[in-house]
C-alpha cells in the first residue's frame, strides 16, 4: 500500500495510491494512518491533480546514519566506523516532492545523498533486531542534502544537515517491501550520478533501529535514513536533484539560493 499526503489547495490530507484503468489515482481517507483508523472519504482524484507533501512530518526526529555504505565511506576519504555513525535533523528539516532545497547563506558545496527513509509506526525502545519489521509503518525515499563544506569545518554536523529544507521526503510510503536488494540511484539535472543497493549497506535496516533504540525512544512518525551509496556529489543553484528507490518511486527536488 502506498500512503500519500497530499492537498488540492486546502489543509493536507492522506490517500492511498493506486493504479486504475492505466492512471495513478488518490483515494482519499479520514484519519491518521499512525494514530487512528483510516476509512475512505469516496473522494478519488487523479494524481496529478493533487501536490504531494512530504509523506510524514516525524514527531520529534530524523535519525540519520553516516558511513553505511563502504564504497561511499571510502570516497568521503575514511572506513566505515566500528561503531554506528548516528547525527539527527530536525523536523524542520523536512519538506516533500517538489519543493526547493535552500542553499544556506553559509554554503558554497552542497551536496546530494539519496537514501532509504524508515518510518517507524510505534513507539520503539530497547528492541532487539528480529522485532523491527513489525514495528515499521513503511518505506520512503529522502535525500540527506549536506553542506560539504560546513561538515568539512566542524567535527559536529549541525549546520552541515540540519539546515531547514535539507531533508526531502516522498513521494509516499510503501508500507510492503522487501528492502533487503533495492536499486538507489540519483542525478542532478539528469545526469547520473550514484548507482547503489541497498544489498551493501553495512547494517541493515533492522540492525540500525535496534541500535538507535538502545540510544533513544523513536516514536511514532520518527523516520531513520539508512546511509548513503557512493556517488555524492555537488548540486548547484538552478540545478534539480532526483532520487529514485526500487519499488517506491522516485523524490524530486529543485535547488535554490536562499
Amino acid at each position: 500500500m502506498r500512503i500519500a499526503r497530499f492537498t488540492t489547495g486546502e489543509d493536507p490530507q492522506y490517500g492511498i495510491v493506486q493504479p486504475k484503468d492505466g492512471r495513478d489515482m488518490v483515494y482519499a481517507i479520514t484519519g491518521d494512518p499512525l494514530y487512528t483508523e483510516i476509512r475512505p472519504t469516496g473522494t478519488v482524484l487523479p494524481l496529478e491533480d493533487v501536490r504531494l507533501l512530504a509523506p510524514v512530518i516525524p514527531r520529534s526526529k530524523v535519525v540519520c546514519v553516516g558511513r553505511n555504505y563502504r564504497a561511499h565511506a571510502a570516497e568521503m576519504g575514511g572506513e566505515v566506523p566500528e561503531q554506528a555513525l548516528f547525527f539527527l535533523k530536525p523536523n524542520t528539516a523536512v519538506v516533500g516532492p517538489g519543493d526547493p532545497v535552500a542553499i544556506p547563506s553559509y554554503c558554497q558545496e552542497l551536496s546530494l545523498e539519496g537514501e532509504l527513509a524508515v518510518v517507524m509506526k510505534t513507539l520503539v525502545k530497547d528492541v532487539e533486531p528480529e522485532q523491527v519489521r513489525s514495528l515499521i509503518l513503511g518505506y520512503t525515499i529522502a535525500n540527506d542534502v549536506t553542506a560539504r563544506d560546513a561538515q568539512r569545518g566542524e567535527s559536529q554536523w549541525f549546520r552541515a544537515k540540519a539546515f531547514d529544507t535539507s531533508c526531502p521526503l516522498g513521494p509516499w510510503i510503501e508500507t510492503d517491501l522487501d528492502v533487503a536488494s533495492l536499486a538507489i540511484r540519483s542525478s542532478v539535472d539528469g545526469e547520473p550520478a550514484q548507482d547503489g543497493t541497498t544489498a551493501d549497506m553495512v547494517r541493515s535496516v533492522a540492525d540500525l533501529v535496534s541500535e538507535i533504540s538502545h540510544a533513544t525512544t523513536l516514536l511514532p512518525g520518527d523516520v531513520v535514513l539508512t546511509g548513503t551509496p557512493a556517488g555524492v556529489r555537488t548540486v548547484a543553484e538552478g540545478s534539480t536533484m532526483s532520487i529514485e528507490i526500487e519499488g517506491i518511486g522516485t523524490l524530486t527536488n529543485p535547488v535554490v539560493r536562499r
